[in-house]
């Protein structure tokens, strides 16, 4: 039995939180987001016990009110550049959340979602735009549809909901490590 497609040199964590993509979609956009847990702090297992439906809401206030969400991404990159995947990326991965692209709901049928370990404010590390470059490139050898007009953030598909991966993502650096 195949058990999809897991990014080579990728720690996997496996997550409940994903299921199959409605038949006929092309897999054709990747979202950048941010995450931390609780907000601005870093270096903890809480992104994956939230991926893992694990998270403790005794723990820290903020978990009270997320600890019950189901969410997931395909991949989360770690602020040292090391990096886990969650859902393998032919599956559909539950980040993105109520969405739009060019006129297409629900994003999460034709989409990757990566996890940059940070905030909107935060400027984001060095090894984190290099593995996140590395890791575009292996995504794109799987779904060459995702050409950087379909590389965007998750505020460009949640707008008014969202606003990661924030002003401190430097976008013209990222691309450029694409060329």
């Amino acid at each position: 039995m195949n058990d999809g497609i897991w990014l080579p040199g990728v720690h996997r964590i496996p997550s409940p939180n994903c299921d199959e993509r409605p038949p006929g979609n092309t897999v054709d956009l990747l979202v950048i987001h941010n995450i931390s847990l609780p907000p601005g702090e870093f270096g903890n297992p809480w992104i994956e016990d939230l991926f893992l439906n694990r998270l403790n809401p005794d723990t820290h206030p903020y978990f009270a009110e997320i600890a019950m969400l189901q969410v997931s991404a395909h991949l989360l990159i770690r602020r040292d550049g090391s990096s886990c995947q969650f859902v393998p990326l032919d599956r559909r991965a539950w980040h993105a959340g109520a969405s739009c692209f060019s006129g297409r709901e629900h994003c999460n049928d034709f989409s990757i979602g990566i996890e940059l370990e940070g905030t909107d404010e935060h400027p984001y590390t060095d090894a984190q735009y290099d593995q996140l470059a590395q890791l575009t490139q292996q995504i794109h050898a799987h779904y060459p549809a995702i050409v950087p007009q379909r590389i965007i953030g998750h505020a460009d598909i949640a707008p008014g909901r969202k606003t990661d991966p924030g002003s401190a993502f430097d976008w013209e650096r990222y691309r450029s490590l694409l060329e």
